[in-house]
C-alpha cells in the first residue's frame, strides 16, 4: 500500500531507485567478474595438477605415498585415486562453473572433471591423469573456497556503505521538499479559520521560493479584503443608525394611528437587527484574543440571559474543563443558533455541552421542521438563507456564516444535524487541547 505522506513517498520511490541501481550494479558486477575469476581458479587447480605431475614423475615410485601425505599436510592438497564407483555430486549449474569447467579442459584436457563433493566429502575436487592415455585416473582435492562464487568482504562491505549513504541522502531530499509543504499546509489551515498565519520563509529551490512568495502575497491580500470587507460594513452600518433612531423617534411622536406607529415601528427593528448582524458579522474576529473561559459559566450566563426575554431552555451541562475561548464570538455565535431555535423551533429548544474525544460539544437542538441535508453546507456561506419553513425572509443570511466563522476561529467544527427527537440539531464543536 503506498503511503499518504508526500515525504514517506518520495522517500520510497528514492530509496527503490537506490536499492535497484544497487541490486542491478552488483548483477552486472558478478556477471563481469565471473570469467576473469574462473580463469584465475581454473589457473591455480591446473598448476597445483602441473606440480603433482612434475613431483610425481620426478619421484621414485617408492616414494610417491610419502610425497602424497606431504602435499597434504604442507600445502592442503590431498590426492585420491579416482574409482568406478565413486558417488559424486556435481558443481551448481551456474555460469561461473560452466566457465571453470571449460578452463579447465583447456589446460589439463577434455577428460578433466570437477565436483562439488565425492563419497561425501566436500570439496573442489579436480580429476586428472598423469598421461593423457592413461587409463587411472586421480582426483585433486583443493580447499573449496577456491571453487567458491563469492565477493570479496571489501566490495559487499562498500557496497553497503554506499547504499546507506545513498539512503541517507534520499531522505534528506524528501524531506526539503515536503518540509516547505508542511509549513505551507499547516498556514494554509490558520487562513482557513480565519487567522493570520507568520509569513511563509522565502528560501530554498527557485520553484519553492516562488510558491512561499505567492502564498504570502496571497495570505496577505485575503487578510487586507477581509479587513476592508469589515471596515465598509461596519462603517454602512454605523452610518445607518443614526438616521434610523431618527426615523423610530419620529414615527412614535407623529404618527397618530396607533397600528400604524406600531408597523413603522416594527419595520425599523427589523432593520436594526439586520444591520446588528452586519455588525456581528465584521467584527467575527475583532481582534479578541483567546483566554482561559469558563465555559459551563458561559453557558449558564446565556440561558439565564434567555430566560429574562421569556426563553427558558432546557439545560444540560456536564463538567467541562476550562479551556481557552474568545468568550463574545462563542456568545455572538450561540445567541444566532438561539433566536433561529426560538424562531423555528416551536417553543421546545434544548442547550447541551459536554466533553467528548477531545473536545467540547455545544449542541443547540429543537423541535422545529429542520433543514435538507443537502442544503446544510450552502446556509453556512454568507447571505444565504433556505426558501422552506426556516427562511428568514427578513433575515441577512448571515447568522449561519457568522457561526461557521467563529467554530473555524477556534479550530473547531460547526454541523447542522438531524435531531433524533425530530427538528435540527446544531453542533458546535470546540477542540480541548490547541
Amino acid at each position: 500500500m503506498m503511503p499518504r505522506s508526500l515525504l514517506a513517498r518520495t522517500f520510497l520511490l528514492l530509496a527503490m531507485l537506490v536499492l535497484l541501481t544497487t541490486a542491478a550494479w552488483l548483477s552486472l558486477f558478478r556477471y563481469m567478474d565471473a570469467e576473469p575469476r574462473a580463469r584465475e581458479t581454473a589457473q591455480l587447480a591446473a598448476s597445483a595438477v602441473n606440480l603433482i605431475r612434475a613431483s610425481l614423475f620426478a619421484a621414485a615410485p617408492e616414494k610417491r605415498l610419502g610425497l602424497f601425505n606431504e602435499f597434504s599436510t604442507r600445502e592442503g592438497i590431498r590426492l585420491l585415486p579416482a574409482e568406478p564407483e565413486d558417488e559424486i555430486e556435481a558443481m551448481p549449474d551456474s555460469r561461473f562453473h560452466r566457465l571453470l569447467q571449460r578452463e579447465l579442459a583447456s589446460r589439463l584436457g577434455d577428460h578433466t572433471r570437477i565436483a562439488a563433493s565425492v563419497d561425501g566429502v566436500r570439496g573442489f575436487w579436480v580429476s586428472f591423469r598423469l598421461e593423457e592415455h592413461d587409463d587411472e585416473e586421480y582426483w585433486l582435492i583443493l580447499p573449496r573456497e577456491r571453487a567458491a562464487r563469492s565477493f570479496a568482504s571489501h566490495w559487499l562491505t562498500w557496497g553497503l556503505l554506499a547504499t546507506l549513504l545513498a539512503l541517507a541522502v534520499a531522505w534528506l531530499i524528501a524531506s526539503r521538499i515536503s518540509r516547505p509543504l508542511k509549513a505551507m499546509a499547516k498556514s494554509a489551515e490558520a487562513v482557513g479559520r480565519g487567522q493570520r498565519p507568520p509569513p511563509l520563509p522565502e528560501d530554498g529551490a527557485v520553484e519553492l521560493r516562488r510558491l512561499a512568495t505567492a502564498f504570502n502575497a496571497m495570505a496577505a491580500d485575503l487578510e487586507r479584503h477581509d479587513k476592508d470587507r469589515s471596515e465598509v460594513l461596519a462603517g454602512i452600518s454605523h452610518d445607518l443608525r443614526t438616521p434610523l433612531t431618527r426615523l423610530r423617534l419620529e414615527a412614535e411622536l407623529s404618527v397618530s394611528d396607533d397600528s400604524a406607529r406600531q408597523a413603522v415601528v416594527a419595520d425599523i427593528e427589523q432593520m436594526e437587527a439586520v444591520i446588528s448582524q452586519f455588525m456581528d458579522y465584521a467584527r467575527a474576529e475583532s481582534g479578541e484574543a483567546a483566554e482561559p473561559t469558563d465555559l459551563t459559566a458561559l453557558l449558564a450566563t446565556l440561558a439565564e440571559r434567555q430566560g429574562y426575554i421569556g426563553r427558558p431552555l432546557a439545560l444540560e451541562l456536564a463538567p467541562l474543563p476550562d479551556i481557552r475561548l474568545r468568550p463574545k464570538a462563542l456568545t455572538r455565535a450561540l445567541t444566532n443558533l438561539l433566536d433561529n431555535a426560538w424562531k423555528y423551533g416551536g417553543g421546545d429548544v434544548t442547550l447541551k455541552a459536554a466533553a467528548v474525544d477531545n473536545e467540547i460539544r455545544v449542541e443547540i437542538s429543537d423541535r422545529g421542521p429542520g433543514i435538507p441535508a443537502g442544503e446544510v453546507e450552502r446556509l453556512k456561506r454568507p447571505f444565504t438563507r433556505l426558501d422552506t419553513a426556516r427562511t428568514n425572509a427578513s433575515g441577512t443570511g448571515l447568522g449561519l456564516a457568522i457561526v461557521e466563522r467563529v467554530a473555524r476561529l477556534h479550530g473547531g467544527r460547526f454541523e447542522l444535524l438531524a435531531n433524533p427527537d425530530g427538528g435540527l440539531l446544531a453542533r458546535l464543536s470546540l477542540p480541548i487541547s490547541r
